[in-house]
Order: C-alpha cells, then structure tokens, then sequence
C-alpha cells in the first residue's frame, strides 16, 4: 500500500462544519500533547484540550482555536469533532480580550476564598480566551 500524497481535514462542531480540505500536515492539541500529522499517519483516535491547531497547504499555515473533543486520525484524513473551533480569521480579539479580564478576575476571587467561584471553571475559561488571542494575532500576522 503506498502512502497518501496528502490529508483530507474535516473539522465540525456541533453548530457547524469549520473545514473540509485537503492539506499536507496537521497539528492538533491532544490531550497527552500536541500531535503532527503527516499523510500515512498510523490510525489512532485522541481527546482534544484547549489548544491551537493549525494545517498546512503547500508553504501557507492556517491557524485554528480548538476546545475539547475528538481526533480520528486515518493515513489519508483526519477528523476534528470538537466542541469548540474558530479559525483565526473569524476570531473577535476584543471579545477574547474581555473573556480573559473575566477569567483573571473570577481566578482572584477564587484565589481569595470566594465560595461561589469555580476555580476549575475559571482556569478553563482562562485557557481558551489566551489561545483564542493568540491565534487571532496569527490572522493579524499573515493579513
């Protein structure tokens, strides 16, 4: 059997279908690390954490915010079925800004005894606002 020349890269979310191309690596966040996908990767299916995910098309890298769920990853495709996933484009930098000012403020009252406050919950929160941010200035970067 001779190894694929490239991937075919589905991503989907519960509101929709994020992406659906052929690309020639992947990386993807899983949860025991970050995974680099090549074409003939052997089968394996992974949990996905909060994290940047990115593609490649010939020299150009595409950059994605992702947020739990699954990998299935096949010798010729991958696919992402994650709770949450945004390409850097589509990202609202104000609005993660925001999030992040919630999450650190929510994390301090946690820290100081607050009994409503869900540290765990927070620190998620935390995570995803900073990847979201980071990814959008990768959009800023190649726009």
């Amino acid at each position: 059997m001779s190894v694929p020349e490239h991937l075919t890269l589905e991503i989907v979310t519960p509101d929709r279908a994020v992406a659906e191309e052929e690309v020639d690596e992947v990386q993807l966040p899983g949860t025991e690390g970050y995974l680099g996908i090549l074409p003939g990767h052997t089968p394996l299916l992974t949990s996905l954490r909060v994290g940047q995910a990115w593609y490649r098309k010939g020299t150009e890298k595409f950059y994605l915010s992702i947020a739990f769920g699954f990998a299935e990853v096949l010798p010729d495709r991958v696919r992402l079925l994650a709770l949450i996933a945004e390409r850097a484009e589509e990202i609202d930098i104000t609005r993660a800004e925001e999030e992040k000012r919630r999450a650190e403020a929510l994390i301090q009252a946690a820290r100081t005894g607050a009994a409503d406050v869900d540290f765990e919950r927070a620190r998620v929160s935390m995570m995803k606002a900073m990847i979201r941010i980071q990814v959008a200035a990768k959009a800023r970067i190649r726009g």
